[in-house]
């Protein structure tokens, strides 16, 4: 398989080919760099870069199932970036966060309840991104609600 820019951008430079569960190595590298990133970032940046990566993350999505003619390319991890920000964002940029966060969005990414997995039925790259997006959204919900609703 020949790799293009489409291919390098949705495998976020390279993660999607690390082996053994990379999504799961997609979403720490999302975590990692939100957790050393985040402290020199104000949310609205981190607002636009979620809203950017899932647009650019569509696209080159759409791109590589047309090339490859595969669904959902498990080394396409750009949806695991978007969602994983979103689950951390407004969070204070602790240990505690960061963990809570990674295993949380992980579990609705995986097992997919509910709405999550209607969301990956979608075509293309709006459905690679979308149930990315919708558990990081549960995930955000839940992290919310214990830091407001406990402390």
């Amino acid at each position: 398989m020949k790799w293009g820019v489409p291919e390098w951008i949705s495998s976020v430079f390279g993660i999607g080919k690390l082996p053994f569960a990379p999504g799961t190595w997609g979403s720490l590298a999302a975590v990692l760099t939100w957790y050393f990133a985040g402290p020199y970032l104000h949310i609205y940046s981190f607002f636009g870069l979620i809203i950017s990566i899932s647009i650019i993350g569509v696209r080159v999505s759409d791109l590589v199932v047309k090339k490859q003619n595969i669904e959902d390319p498990s080394f396409v991890v750009i949806d695991e970036w978007a969602g994983q920000w979103l689950a951390l964002i407004g969070l204070p940029i602790i240990p505690e966060y960061a963990i809570a966060g990674f295993i949380l969005f992980r579990f609705f990414d995986i097992l997919k309840p509910g709405p999550i997995k209607d969301l990956e039925k979608l075509k293309g790259g709006v459905g690679i991104m979308a149930d990315d997006l919708a558990a990081g959204f549960f995930t955000l919900l839940i992290l919310h609600s214990v830091r407001y609703f406990t402390i």
